[in-house]
């Protein structure tokens, strides 16, 4: 082996372990800033005596382990994931996690993080604007980061799973503050646990050794998923009426899983791709 290639795996080797450091380092760090963050503006105490700030902080920690852990131990805070990680990389690259569109990416989840926090307060008026707030201009920055990120050319594989894993959450944050504080029924909490028994569930196929199948060309799932921001951004406004906004519940609820057991019909080979695409392509 040459010394240059030498060096280079010595860097490769170096970096990958000061990258993984800064991967298990770098979310509860993330937690604490925005906990200390929250601590002026949320109440000091809430429900059981927890905290509203700390659970935010612990929320949005978790969500940055929880990508972490999907990249399958990728160097996720300085390398995508594909790219080369034997040290060839160009030193001039930089951080990958704190370009322009990522960072659009984290506020929305910090956001999303403030909001679930709010779960254990008390619903007075100013908390409630705070959680109506918080989660609507987090709906505003949705697609925002993927825009920015086509525009200036820096989509990563990091950049779409945080999206993705906080597009997930904040359907758990606004359900579950909105059912804690009486203004959605329990049953509504379907649609936060939707996506990870989707998930479980085609994972399970997958470790028996089961065939799944690509998900069907539609754009459905993501319409629908835009009524249910602005829905449940709505439903968390204080003048909002609680009678209009519970008989809406089921209607704006159901088409949403109905999209997902529409997908896992799909990709369990039940039903044809080309039956719910309306006979385009397989």
């Amino acid at each position: 082996m040459s010394d240059r290639t030498s060096r280079r795996a010595l860097g490769g080797r170096v970096g990958g372990g000061s990258a993984a450091l800064a991967g298990l380092i770098f979310p509860p760090l993330s937690g604490v800033a925005l906990a200390v963050a929250l601590s002026t503006a949320f109440p000091a105490t809430g429900r059981l005596g927890v905290p509203p700030a700390a659970v935010a902080g612990l929320c949005l920690a978790g969500q940055l382990w929880y990508v972490a852990f999907g990249l399958g131990g990728v160097d996720a805070v300085r390398t995508p994931a594909d790219e080369s990680t034997d040290g060839s990389t160009e030193r001039g690259d930089g951080p990958r996690l704190f370009g322009l569109a990522n960072g659009v990416t984290l506020v929305r989840g910090a956001l999303y993080a403030a909001v679930a926090g709010l779960a254990v307060a008390s619903p007075d008026a100013g908390v409630a604007w705070i959680a109506a707030t918080g989660y609507g201009v987090g709906v505003l920055f949705d697609g925002l980061d993927g825009r920015v990120a086509r525009t200036i050319g820096t989509e990563t594989d990091i950049g779409r799973r945080l999206d993705m894993a906080y597009d997930t959450f904040g359907f758990v944050a606004a359900p579950l503050v909105a059912v804690a504080w009486g203004i959605l029924p329990v049953w509504y909490l379907s649609l936060s646990a939707a996506r990870y028994v989707f998930r479980g569930a085609v994972g399970l196929r997958r470790a028996r050794g089961r065939p799944v199948f690509d998900l069907p060309d539609s754009d459905l799932g993501k319409y629908l998923a835009g009524v249910q921001m602005v829905f449940l951004t709505v439903a968390l406004v204080p003048a909002a009426p609680d009678h209009l906004v519970r008989a809406a519940a089921p209607v704006v609820l159901a088409p949403s899983l109905g999209v997902f057991a529409r997908d896992y019909l799909v990709v369990s080979g039940r039903v044809s791709r080309r039956a719910v695409t309306l006979g385009g392509p397989e």
